[in-house]
């Protein structure tokens, strides 16, 4: 369960052996079950969390109900409320396991010791929320300059892995439309 929390930090920063160790020491493991929450709109996002297994999403429901899916997670990727978590503020956003699902979480209190104890751990983060930035960056362009088709063609090429986890009405979610939308759009290139 932790070696693939220790491979993805080093894919970032190099760790001795007890730095390894003390990481391991400090995340929780939390299972979920499927359609479980782990945050809930209004409640504090207190942890940073890495998925160790399963699918996730992060999403936000409108007034009248609609769900939009801002992020999927899958095995090997960090999930969060990022803006709530930095903030200090409620959160705006539910996470909930698509399927069975194990995460790993640091409380921001621990995750502080960490960094005084380990400056590699302050450094893997300031780059995976750097990176994050980037992302969000990205996929704000491509949503106000690419075509639906564009998106879909983009998400299935980068995220195989997701498509096949996630059902095609959390996908049209994501992509900022409706499922029979995205059923179209499906069809047409399979036509093609």
């Amino acid at each position: 369960m932790y070696d693939l929390l220790i491979g993805n930090i080093k894919e970032l920063v190099p760790l001795t052996e007890d730095e390894s160790r003390l990481i391991q020491n400090y995340f929780e493991p939390v299972h979920l079950k499927k359609k479980q929450f782990l945050l809930q709109s209004g409640e504090s996002s207190n942890h940073m969390r890495f998925i160790s297994q399963g699918c996730l999403k992060l999403y936000n429901i409108d007034e009248l109900g609609a769900e939009y899916i801002l992020q999927f997670g899958i095995s090997g990727w960090w999930l969060n409320d990022l803006y709530a978590y930095l903030t200090k503020k409620p959160a705006t956003y539910f996470i909930q396991a698509i399927t069975e699902s194990t995460v790993l979480q640091i409380h921001r209190d621990k995750l502080d010791e960490l960094f005084d104890k380990s400056h590699m751990m302050d450094r893997f983060f300031r780059i995976k929320t750097q990176n994050g930035y980037v992302a969000l960056q990205e996929r704000t362009i491509n949503n106000m300059s690419q075509s639906v088709e564009q998106r879909y063609l983009e998400f299935i090429t980068r995220y195989r892995n997701i498509e096949q986890q996630i059902p095609q009405y959390m996908l049209a979610s994501y992509l900022g439309v409706t499922p029979e939308h995205l059923s179209t759009i499906r069809k047409k290139l399979i036509g093609h």
